[in-house]
């Protein structure tokens, strides 16, 4: 399986990739594929059946709302969020879907969004989309697994054990953190080197770092959007937005009569990371690194060095990215990166380890010391639960972000003094975190049925 940067870093809408990305994306598959087969004319009546933690918590995270704009023909990297409210509030009052943005069909919330208590196989995020001919007969349905990070794979995919068509060869192929130190000591290269020539394979060097840049416009763009807007965040739990406030408060240290503070370098990283997880809570537009749940951590990491960096330019982005998806990679093939398979450890774990093994990378580590800051990253997550409170991306998602964004810059720091040698691999901590997921009771796993999400309302 050869996954790509862009796999791993793709620009979407909130609050989740796996519930939220992945179902519109599900969604537009659907609809394409009705479409390839000359089918969609014929449609009278579509109905979603949602299972798993898609059911479990998926009115909290849009997943009914992104599945019926994926209908629409809506792609989460194209759609503008702020018409998904307008459009699903129309869909309800009249009770026309309007399939593909143009051919209206009927469609009965009560009726056809069905949120059903039982799991499939495969994996926990599972849903089936049927479509039924003008007579009320069968015309076609598919199932679809939204595997985490927005990456979407369906029934025969699933049951065949390929859940990535991409067969790629590619020059400097791994499947562990061992195989990826070897090779980068054989080949004399950095880990964002090897990156850099695997991502050859598809496309050219100019494309990869244009696409990287775009990738880091957004992510700033995301940070700008979670700066302007305060008050409370929708889901009715009445969570505050506070980014905006502590950026006037970051803003006013070094003025005159103003103290200061030798933690504001840690406190803006909080801020950079705040910022995108209440964009990402309220729905906006973000960049998925590697999953909108955990999408604070990554940009937070790079905005810090970027604003506190003696000399930075758009190559240290480039680097970053490509080191973070080698670790992202890596804990995606050998574990997971889907909160309801296991747990939050495979989401904000995941994303600690690719912000140290990013950072470290453009700070001079070599390749045993980046393998080290990321190991010490993601060892440190381990074990860690996805209970969401409501269902929401909200609390404790936010704040985790921002946690988790300053023990990226720790571990690198404590990684770059040493020489790269240490007592447990990167390798053994992701099998750690699979194997720990597995064990993970499934009310622990993004279905807001135990943990914080059952102390919340017991208080």
């Amino acid at each position: 399986m050869a996954i790509s940067v862009f796999d791993l870093f793709k620009i979407g809408v909130g609050p989740s990739s796996s519930h939220t990305v992945g179902p519109m994306r599900a969604g537009a598959l659907f609809v394409q594929g009705l479409r390839e087969r000359n089918e969609l004319e014929q449609v009278s009546r579509i109905e979603v059946r949602l299972y798993g933690s898609l059911s479990a918590t998926g009115v909290g995270h849009g997943t009914d709302n992104a599945t019926i704009m994926g209908l629409m023909g809506e792609w989460p990297d194209q759609i503008d969020p702020t018409l998904i409210g307008p459009r699903i509030s129309e869909l309800r009052e009249t009770n026309t879907l309007q399939l593909d943005g143009r051919l209206p069909i009927e469609f009965r919330w009560e009726r056809d969004m069905l949120l059903l208590d039982e799991n499939l196989p495969y994996h926990p995020n599972a849903m089936t989309l049927v479509a039924y001919a003008q007579d009320g007969d069968l015309l076609h349905e598919d199932t679809y697994y939204s595997v985490g990070g927005g990456f979407v794979v369906d029934a025969a995919q699933a049951a065949s054990g390929v859940l990535d068509a991409d067969q790629t060869v590619l020059p400097y192929d791994f499947n562990s953190a061992a195989e990826l130190l070897e090779l980068c000591k054989k080949n004399d290269m950095r880990v964002s080197q090897l990156m850099m020539a695997n991502e050859l394979t598809w496309r050219s060097e100019a494309d990869i770092r244009a696409g990287l840049l775009k990738l880091w416009r957004a992510m700033q763009e995301c940070v700008n959007n979670g700066l302007k807007y305060e008050g409370t965040l929708p889901g009715g739990l009445n969570v505050r937005r506070r980014a905006a406030k502590l950026h006037r408060n970051l803003q006013e240290i070094g003025k005159p009569n103003v103290i200061g503070s030798t933690m504001s370098a840690m406190e803006w990283v909080n801020l950079f990371a705040l910022a995108v997880n209440e964009e990402n809570a309220a729905g906006g537009r973000m960049v998925t690194a590697p999953t909108n749940g955990a999408a604070g951590i990554i940009p937070a990491v790079l905005h810090y060095y970027m604003r506190f960096s003696d000399v930075v330019d758009e190559s240290n982005v480039v680097d970053y990215l490509l080191a973070a998806a080698a670790v992202g990679i890596l804990c995606k093939k050998n574990a997971s990166i889907s909160g309801a398979e296991v747990g939050c450890q495979g989401e904000v774990g995941s994303a600690c380890a690719m912000a140290a093994a990013g950072l470290a990378d453009i700070l001079g580590g070599t390749p045993p010391q980046v393998e080290n800051a990321a190991e010490i990253a993601l060892e440190h997550n381990l074990g860690l639960t996805c209970d969401p409170v409501g269902g929401l991306v909200q609390v404790p998602c936010i704040e985790r972000n921002a946690i988790a964004a300053v023990k990226a810059i720790n571990a690198v720091q404590m990684a770059l003094r040493g020489d790269g040698e240490h007592f447990i691999s990167l390798d053994q901590v992701i099998r750690t975190m699979r194997d720990t997921g597995a064990d993970m009771h499934d009310k622990y796993k993004e279905t807001s049925r135990g943990g914080l999400a059952v102390s919340a309302i017991e208080c």
